[in-house]
């Protein structure tokens, strides 16, 4: 993977990679990095254009990308479970769309359903996902996450109109 990122200290890249204290919690860490990943989707994500939501997210999965590669490599395990970038970065892609229900259901609502599905199927990995764990490095640790949320987000397309309208 790219070399410029050898010049941080191990301990920043951890930080960056466990989001801090987050990602240490033996209580759930992947959940605690789900939670920080839709309040980052509300104050980065929120009522901007597609455009802009593909710039935002492409660089967001780059950035994951890079830190979830180098911090694995420096622990010296496959997909730590203290690494949990790769939720906060992939869940934006959860709520890709959503705009158009605004109005018909409480947007904490559809919230809380796109990071409780994701949960679900981060936790079980369904569909293929589990294979995606296969893929070395960054790649593999972003990989899972990435189609978890998109399985969401089609799938939130479905339950919101369904279920909570």
């Amino acid at each position: 993977m790219i070399q410029f990122l050898r010049i941080f200290s191990t301990k920043f890249i951890l930080n960056v990679a466990t989001l801090g204290p987050l990602g240490r919690s033996r209580f759930l860490p992947g959940t605690w990095g789900s939670l920080a990943g839709v309040i980052g989707y509300t104050v980065a994500f929120w009522n901007i254009t597609f455009s802009q939501f593909f710039i935002r997210f492409s660089l967001l999965t780059f950035i994951g990308l890079l830190f979830c590669d180098e911090a694995e490599r420096r622990m010296g395990q496959k997909d730590p479970s203290s690494i949990i970038l790769d939720e906060f970065c992939a869940m934006p892609l959860c709520f890709l769309g959503i705009e158009r229900f605004l109005g018909q259901v409480a947007v904490w609502k559809i919230l809380l359903c796109g990071f409780c599905v994701f949960r679900l199927l981060d936790v079980l990995k369904p569909l293929g996902i589990r294979s995606l764990e296969r893929i070395s490095g960054g790649a593999g640790i972003m990989a899972d996450d990435i189609a978890a949320a998109a399985v969401t987000c089609l799938a939130l397309h479905v339950i919101v109109p369904a279920v909570l309208v």
